[in-house]
């Protein structure tokens, strides 16, 4: 009975953000953006991972500022789509949130609160571009960089980053937070 319940929220949850999309459509787009998103969470976390080993957060956040965004964009690349990971707790103003994609933290956030499941959403825009996104949750790996202040997060870490982030707002996070989201565009 439980699975049932999970599978109609699911396409109930699909066929909701947009009636352009046949639920075909969405099925497809929503495997699509699964796979990318692990792919490019696979890629990046097997970097930062490596950079851990070698130095910790000294080590990761150096590396991470400079070649986050360029793996993101080789898988961008590989897939054929823009691959996007924003909050509304940014760390690099380049990963800005839309309206829509604060729109969409905002029903995830809500959903947490009322202890929901989050399911992927997957859309049309008006421009006729397809569109995935899905929550990104904290690790406690991840609050090494996204923890709160001498807990989880050291002053010499936090330092770093703001030495590299002046404007950084992605702190003060605990396990299993909603990070923010994967946005990816579909450019086919």
């Amino acid at each position: 009975m439980f699975k049932i319940i999970l599978i109609l929220g699911s396409i109930l949850t699909l066929v909701s953000c947009d009636n352009s999309l046949s639920l075909k459509e969405k099925q497809e787009y929503t495997i699509k953006g699964k796979e990318i998103t692990q792919a490019t969470f696979k890629d990046l976390s097997s970097h930062l991972m490596q950079q851990m080993k070698l130095g910790g957060p000294t080590q990761a956040v150096p590396f991470c500022n400079v070649q986050a965004m360029p793996i993101t964009h080789q898988m961008s690349e590989k897939y054929n789509v823009t691959i996007k990971r924003t909050s509304d707790k940014i760390r690099n103003s380049v990963n800005t949130a839309s309206e829509r994609e604060l729109k969409i933290i905002e029903e995830y956030k809500l959903a947490i609160q009322k202890n929901k499941e989050l399911f992927p959403i997957v859309e049309i825009d008006k421009g006729g571009q397809k569109h995935f996104y899905a929550p990104i949750k904290l690790n406690a790996k991840c609050l090494a960089c996204h923890g709160t202040l001498e807990n989880k997060l050291s002053i010499k870490t936090d330092s770093l980053i703001k030495s590299l982030y002046p404007n950084d707002k992605a702190v003060d996070y605990k396990e299993g937070d909603l990070r923010g989201i994967w946005s990816i565009t579909f450019n086919n």
